[in-house]
């Protein structure tokens, strides 16, 4: 079944609904996005690169999407709030984000520097609070799903950040938030096949018929990646 095809027979779970996603142009958050469209959400891709944010957002519509390309770093709560006010610009409305708190570590624990640290908890940490909170302040209907640190990054600085961000999700509710939060089993593959269960994931928890699920984290596993692609078979 082709890519358009499947739009054609799509269902319309989120029909209707206004999702913006982060880092919506690479990894899981490409397929995350094609997911939701599919699902018949309207979506925002958010990202720093124009150009591949545009190429994700003009296959989606292709395929029979609506998708909208919006170049912002929504670790800089201007950027989020510039964002924020251009989907309501556009759509009238934001039902649920998508962030990507799920940034790599280059090193190892014993050599990770100052700088990569800090980088690692604004990128992960500090985004999702400020998500959570302009949400809070301005859109506090809609809904919040993390996309955590990978559960096969084991060095010792993945698990404070970690720990920050479940407490972040199972404490949200104080303050009237629905925020919930999958741990993919590795890092994305790029392939859509492979990266599949952690969509359906994020998928299942912006059911409208779900709303009542907040403060919960989803351990996600998922096929490995194979060592040998077979377009790299073909080409021996």
């Amino acid at each position: 079944m082709t890519l358009a095809s499947a739009f054609s027979s799509a269902g319309t779970l989120l029909a209707g609904q206004v999702v913006a996603v982060t880092g919506a142009d690479q990894g899981y958050g490409r397929v995350v996005s094609l997911a939701l469209a599919h699902a018949g959400a309207s979506v925002v891709l958010l990202g720093g690169n124009s150009e591949t944010l545009a190429a994700a957002a003009s296959s989606l519509e292709l395929a029979g999407g609506t998708a909208i390309p919006i170049q912002a770093d929504v670790g800089v709560p201007l950027d989020w709030l510039s964002a924020q006010n251009r989907v309501l610009e556009i759509f009238g409305a934001l039902h649920g984000v998508v962030h990507l708190s799920d940034k790599r570590a280059h090193t190892n624990f014993t050599l990770l520097s100052e700088n990569e640290w800090m980088d690692l908890f604004n990128c992960n940490v500090k985004s999702s609070v400020a998500i959570a909170q302009i949400l809070r302040r301005r859109q506090p209907g809609a809904w919040l799903t993390l996309i955590g640190p990978h559960l096969d990054e084991t060095g010792l600085h993945a698990h404070p950040q970690r720990g920050a961000l479940r407490g972040l999700v199972e404490h949200a509710h104080d303050e009237d938030l629905r925020v919930n939060m999958v741990l993919p089993g590795r890092a994305s593959s790029g392939e859509e096949a492979l990266d599949r269960p952690l969509a359906d994931a994020v998928l299942t928890l912006a059911l409208p018929g779900l709303s009542h699920l907040r403060g919960t984290v989803l351990e996600v596993p998922l096929p490995p990646v194979p060592k040998v692609r077979a377009a790299e078979v073909n080409l021996r």
